[in-house]
């Protein structure tokens, strides 16, 4: 049998391993129940399945507090996944210099199915800031860097994200009408940057600039979020100016050009 047809098989206990570690993008740490209810494995499997990876070091297990937290051995992989790849390697100095340039998070984001996930960030200088963690999944259709990736997607994936009932208000400021949005992603394909004015959180705005590959493919987007009360009207075309620059040199370390070159 030929290895590709055998790489399609899966093996049902290492897929509901995963499931377990993929519970922990959006909670650092959870009971047994918790895993239980957001998995929906029987209590016995859940605690073979958790006990083995406790055991490989991939899951913490605290007594005292009978909670479970992500172990070393995936701190390790996700480093040596970042230590190889080209886009999180060459991306850390121009996020870091978005940091000192604007004191505000900047991070990066890329495409997963009908969401984006933070791929890599660099926290705000400040004391009071908004917070990202890397993995963490968000809505395409709300906040600039979201809607820059929509914006230039393929077209099946502004269409299911335009189709209706999709779009959610998750604050008064998000666009959740299709034809607005649609002709929000025309304004950002043709200014070649997005913005937000809270949109996916109340009183955070945001830019963000799309970052070409050397195909000419957006691979994903760069830019800060901050909260509105320190990044007033009159300083944000400074910032936009200045993230729009750091996504074409980064397009550039990459082997692509941006459109507005």
């Amino acid at each position: 049998m030929k290895p590709a047809k055998e790489m399609r098989r899966h093996v049902e206990a290492v897929l509901k391993a995963l499931d377990i570690l993929d519970c922990f993008q959006s909670q650092p740490v959870l009971t047994l129940k918790e895993i239980i209810d957001f998995t929906g494995m029987t209590r016995s499997r859940a605690m073979r399945l958790t006990g083995t990876l406790v055991s490989k070091g991939y899951l913490l297990y605290e007594s005292k507090r009978n909670h479970f937290r992500l172990g070393s051995r995936v701190m390790i992989l996700g480093k040596v996944f970042e230590a190889h790849n080209t886009l999180v390697s060459i991306s850390r100095p121009i996020l870091r210099d978005l940091v000192r340039m604007t004191g505000e998070l900047a991070s990066l984001y890329v495409i997963d199915g009908l969401e984006r996930v933070a791929l890599a960030r660099e926290k705000s200088s400040h004391k009071i800031s908004y917070t990202v963690t890397e993995g963490q999944r968000m809505e395409l259709y709300a906040g600039a860097a979201g809607k820059v990736l929509l914006a230039f997607a393929p077209s099946e994936i502004p269409e299911k994200v335009l189709s209706k009932g999709f779009l959610k208000k998750l604050t008064p400021m998000t666009i959740s009408d299709p034809e607005h949005l649609a002709r929000e992603l025309e304004a950002i394909r043709r200014k070649g940057y997005g913005v937000s004015h809270g949109e996916r959180v109340s009183d955070v705005w945001s830019v963000a600039a799309p970052i070409f590959d050397r195909d000419g493919t957006v691979c994903c987007s760069i830019g800060i979020t901050g909260p509105i009360y320190r990044i007033p009207e009159r300083v944000q075309p400074n910032y936009i100016e200045m993230v729009v620059k750091k996504s074409i040199e980064l397009s550039r370390l990459l082997g692509g050009s941006n459109l507005n070159q």
